[in-house]
């Protein structure tokens, strides 16, 4: 199981490391090109994808603080459904702040008459709506197995006292 975590680990990692050359790339470009169609389309924007940043990488950390419980054979655990609920609101903030992102996006495609910026917002937003549900779900099923797995706890537990009690009369 640790070579599986691991090889996940690293994929996190691998995911990661595009968004900061991306977003170094940026940085140049915002000193550089936005001279041609002027500051106001980009700075919203950019601000925008800086922003966006922050809701990813938390959902970077989280990802990797639950493959360490998984890891520490802990994924049955309240603190695996905190680390879902949050990679879900990130997810959720992601794709609301690249719906806000879209009417900038739309002017800076049709100056550039390149509707391929469109379309890559929308899979990005497409993206994040799909993990925040399939992170939903596996918060849902990992919270039933807790009240489960408490019932079934409390239940063994009580029938033990009540033998307990049974025989020792």
């Amino acid at each position: 199981m640790k070579r599986k975590t691991l090889f996940l680990r690293l994929a996190v990692i691998i995911l990661g490391l595009p968004i900061v050359g991306f977003l170094a790339f940026l940085t140049y470009d915002l000193i550089t090109v936005p001279k041609q169609y002027g500051y106001s389309l980009f700075i919203p924007m950019i601000l925008v994808l800086y922003i966006t940043a922050i809701p990813y990488f938390f959902a970077l950390f989280q990802t990797m603080k639950l493959l360490g419980q998984i890891d520490r054979n802990e994924a049955f655990s309240i603190r695996s459904v905190n680390a879902l609920k949050n990679i879900k609101r990130c997810a959720i903030v992601i794709s609301g702040l690249f719906i806000v992102d879209l009417p900038f996006l739309y002017r800076i495609a049709d100056l550039d008459d390149a509707p391929g910026v469109l379309l890559f917002s929308l899979m990005i937003i497409f993206a994040s709506i799909v993990i925040a549900v399939f992170a939903a779900v596996l918060q849902k099923l990992l919270t039933n197995a807790l009240e489960m797995k408490s019932e079934n706890d409390l239940t063994i537990w009580g029938m033990g006292e009540n033998s307990i009690q049974l025989f020792g009369n």
